[in-house]
């Protein structure tokens, strides 16, 4: 079975409800996944926006999730779990999930969610690195990738 990523929040090409979004409550969205590849020691994911005018835009990357994991609660960041996160930074300089928040009127934006389950059970990056740097290190180590994306418009 391949890897699959799933949001009860939201289907894959939809709308990603307003409380995700950074201009409302900026709730990281809950998450699923099925179908880890053997051999998994640890999963990546990142949020990016390639709609965004000056280029992708990343607005979230977690690292060194565990490989027994399958799940991220809603706004898993303010959860009893959010020590054992690695968070690196995103386009807005900040280390934690901020949803879409694209110009007005600028049109309907695609936020990427990709799932990396990885080879190794930690990469180790620091906290400055930038989405972009998380995945592209991430892809060194990738058995496979799922991708949920979710649309958003101001």
């Amino acid at each position: 079975m391949p890897l699959t990523l799933l949001s009860p929040a939201f289907a894959d090409g939809e709308q990603l409800p307003g409380k995700y979004a950074r201009d409302d409550e900026n709730l990281s969205p809950p998450l699923k996944w099925t179908g880890a590849p053997d051999g998994t020691k640890s999963f990546v994911l990142v949020v990016d926006d390639p709609d965004a005018p000056n280029g992708t835009f990343g607005h979230w990357g977690l690292f060194n999730i565990p490989a027994d994991q399958d799940h991220l609660p809603e706004s898993v960041e303010t959860g009893p779990k959010k020590d054992m996160l690695r968070v690196c930074r995103n386009g807005f300089g900040n280390n934690y999930y901020d949803g879409p928040q694209p110009p007005q009127g600028h049109g309907v934006h695609h936020y990427h969610f990709r799932l990396g389950a990885l080879d190794v059970p930690s990469i180790g990056l620091p906290p400055t690195a930038s989405v972009a740097e998380l995945w592209d290190e991430a892809g060194k180590h990738t058995l496979e990738e799922a991708t949920l994306v979710g649309t958003y418009e101001r």
